[in-house]
This record gives structure tokens, C-alpha cells and sequence, in this order.
């Protein structure tokens, strides 16, 4: 591989770019895709790989391909420090996203409670805007506090994570989202969240939930056929 290609790769994963390698297996000509140059075949098929997140063999025009779907590693951002926080962190790490806990109170954000995890102390909002939740992100907020969640909520509505999930009642939500509609969300961007968050397991214990969390959010990863609250 050229010394340019590889450098062009790690800038693309260091911006959270998903590209797609693509190399022709008889003579090894490559190409980062999208790249308009490669032809609207070869584009259309990065496109497919990247979506299913699959990287694989393909006949495209008489040749045969390689496309490795190089998409930036899921993240999960967690806010408020709290006992399912503790059980989520560790389960979604397993399962193969990369976790931020934010939570600006200290006593309990640290390392003590949620060992291996990347913690961030700031104010929800500002740490949402220093994180830019893109379409490989989820946010799931779990503090029951307004002054926590709604400002992590109304960054996270203003970005293109592909997953928004909030912890509590029908009734808190419902109060929840007249506070996010106030601040100018629409019924459209606030059915994105998933209140109460997680599939209906009949969950009790932090673990449970924990569980029902991860579960939905890989089903909507994974175009599970979910669908939007509300919609």
C-alpha cells in the first residue's frame, strides 16, 4: 500500500470518516471510495459495504473486487454516573462500542467506579459539543435530572447520532419532552428519543436494563426494524 493511501486512511479514521478500500484483485489498483474517479459501479458498491458495515468480495464490471468498509468504531455516550451506568458501560464495551461516561460531578464519575471507561467531567452540553455525536453515535442519558440530561438531550437532537435514549417513566418523559419542545424542538427531531429507553423485557435490576439498552440500540444499529417513537 502507498505511503499516501495509508496516510489518507488514518486521516479518514481520525475524522470519523467512513471510507471505503477498494482493490481490483487481478493487477491491485485501488482506490479510497467515495472517489468519482472510480465510476459510478464501484461507488454505488462502497456505498452497499459501508451500510452493511461488511467488507467482501464483489464482481463489478467484469472484474473482481475487494471493498473493506473501514466505518469509524461505534461510540456510546453515557451521561450521569449512576448504578445502570455501571452495569451499560461495561456490557456495551463488550459488545464493541467505544464508551464516554460524562457526568460533571466527580464524586462519581471517576475511575474507581467505572474502571477502562473514558470519562469526561464537563457539563453535558459542552461535552456533547466537544464529542459531535455523529451517525455512528448513541446518547443515552440516565440521570432523572434535568439540569444533566436536557442539555446533553438538546445537543443531542441537533446532531446526526443515530440512537437518543432517555431513562424514565412515560410521565417524566412526557414532562421531558414539553421542556425540549420549549426550547424549540419539533415533534419530528423530539420522536427520536427513546423514552423509556430499552425493549420492553420486563427489565428491574440495573443489569436488566442495562440489557434492554444495549439490545435496542444494536437493533437499530443493525436496522432491526424498530420503530421511531412516535412515528
Amino acid at each position: 500500500m502507498k505511503r499516501e493511501t495509508i496516510a489518507a486512511l488514518q486521516a479518514a479514521r481520525a475524522a470519523r470518516r467512513a471510507v471505503a478500500f477498494a482493490t481490483r484483485l487481478d493487477d491491485g489498483a485501488a482506490f479510497i471510495l467515495p472517489d468519482p474517479a472510480a465510476g459510478a459501479a464501484l461507488n454505488a458498491q462502497a456505498t452497499a459495504a459501508l451500510r452493511a458495515d461488511r467488507s467482501g468480495t464483489h464482481e463489478i464490471e467484469g472484474a473482481s473486487w475487494f471493498i473493506e468498509a473501514r466505518n469509524p468504531a461505534p461510540r456510546l455516550i453515557l451521561v450521569g454516573a449512576v448504578h445502570i451506568a455501571q452495569a451499560l458501560a461495561p456490557l456495551a464495551a463488550m459488545t464493541g462500542f467505544a464508551v464516554t461516561l460524562v457526568d460533571p460531578r466527580r464524586a462519581f464519575g471517576n475511575e474507581d467506579r467505572f474502571p477502562g471507561i473514558t470519562l469526561n467531567n464537563d457539563w453535558p452540553d459542552a461535552a456533547m459539543l466537544a464529542l459531535a455525536p455523529d451517525t455512528r453515535t448513541a446518547v443515552v442519558t440516565l440521570t432523572h435530572d434535568p439540569k444533566l440530561d436536557d442539555p446533553a438531550l438538546d445537543e443531542a437532537l441537533r446532531s446526526d447520532a443515530f440512537y437518543i435514549g432517555a431513562l424514565g417513566s412515560r410521565k417524566t418523559h412526557a414532562a421531558r419532552l414539553a421542556r425540549l419542545a420549549a426550547l424549540g424542538h419539533t415533534p419530528a427531531a423530539l420522536a427520536r428519543i427513546r423514552g423509556p429507553v430499552g425493549l420492553d423485557i420486563g427489565a428491574v435490576s440495573a443489569p436488566e436494563i442495562a440489557l434492554s439498552v444495549i439490545a435496542e440500540i444494536v437493533a437499530v444499529q443493525r436496522g432491526g426494524g424498530l420503530a421511531v417513537r412516535g412515528a
